[in-house]
């Protein structure tokens, strides 16, 4: 291929939006060369190789508007640490077949048994079919109540509206006064049965009167969640716990 026309097809990729086609073109023409491809064949693999850049970068500016605090994956969960965990559980959810079904996805328990990590390992895996947002319960109200004080409520709803999946973190750590309540009951209803949402609660559903402060809005929000919802509980051990006094007893053992 000479210069100029190797030069010609780069100016003419990056015209059309395709960088990874004018970055690797000789790489695609000496893999072409040595595999004696047809014609066909060498178009079927630069297309397929630019869609698969694509789908990276799409990949990767998701991660970075999801707002996940980290990109922990389930291969790092400890499921031998937490044995009344059924793995094939997580593992189905981790299909996104619950996504595609605009379902739900409840991850119930204790402090410090890898409830948020499991829901971010699914986050990062929803990235790749769709759009995600994380937000503490906690952030969400507050950036609401601020937003509402200064008239603009219906546009920043818009922020946990609009992505497929919404992360709702930390249900039940901090009270909710009844306007608070109700700002999120804004949010679960008008995402019904139209976006996904994974919630993490160290409270039963049970005790979801006492966090919202208003039993007939906490059953209105449950009603909502719960109709398609996969609810997992895990009542194991805490592994921040775990890990600290593994700490400890390493310092008690170099002293």
């Amino acid at each position: 291929m000479s210069e100029l026309v190797s030069t010609r097809i780069r100016t003419t990729a990056a015209r059309l939006g395709l960088p990874h086609l004018a970055e690797s073109l000789n790489q695609y023409a000496g893999r072409a060369d040595e595999a004696k491809m047809g014609y066909l064949d060498f178009l079927d693999l630069v297309l397929a190789e630019e869609l698969a850049a694509r789908d990276d970068r799409r990949f990767r500016q998701g991660l970075r508007l999801s707002k996940l605090p980290h990109h922990k994956t389930l291969e790092e969960y400890d499921f031998a640490f937490q044995p009344e965990l059924d793995p094939r559980k997580i593992k189905d959810l981790a299909t996104l077949a619950f996504v595609e079904a605009k379902a739900n996805a409840a991850l119930l328990g204790p402090p410090g048994v890898g409830k948020t990590h499991i829901a971010v390992a699914l986050s990062v895996a929803a990235c790749r079919a769709g759009s995600v947002y994380f937000a503490t319960l906690d952030d969400m109200v507050r950036q609401l109540k601020a937003v509402e004080a200064a008239g603009r409520l219906n546009s920043k709803l818009r922020t946990y509206l609009r992505p497929g999946l919404l992360v709702v973190d930390e249900v039940g750590y901090q009270p909710l006064e009844r306007a608070e309540a109700n700002l999120v009951f804004q949010v679960i209803s008008k995402r019904y049965e139209k976006g996904w949402i994974i919630l993490t609660s160290n409270k039963t559903f049970s005790e979801w009167g006492q966090v919202f402060g208003d039993e007939v809005l906490a059953s209105a929000i449950l009603d909502r969640l719960l109709h398609h919802c996969d609810v997992v509980s895990i009542n194991g051990p805490s592994y921040r716990l775990k890990n600290r006094l593994a700490a400890i007893e390493r310092d008690t053992s170099a002293a």
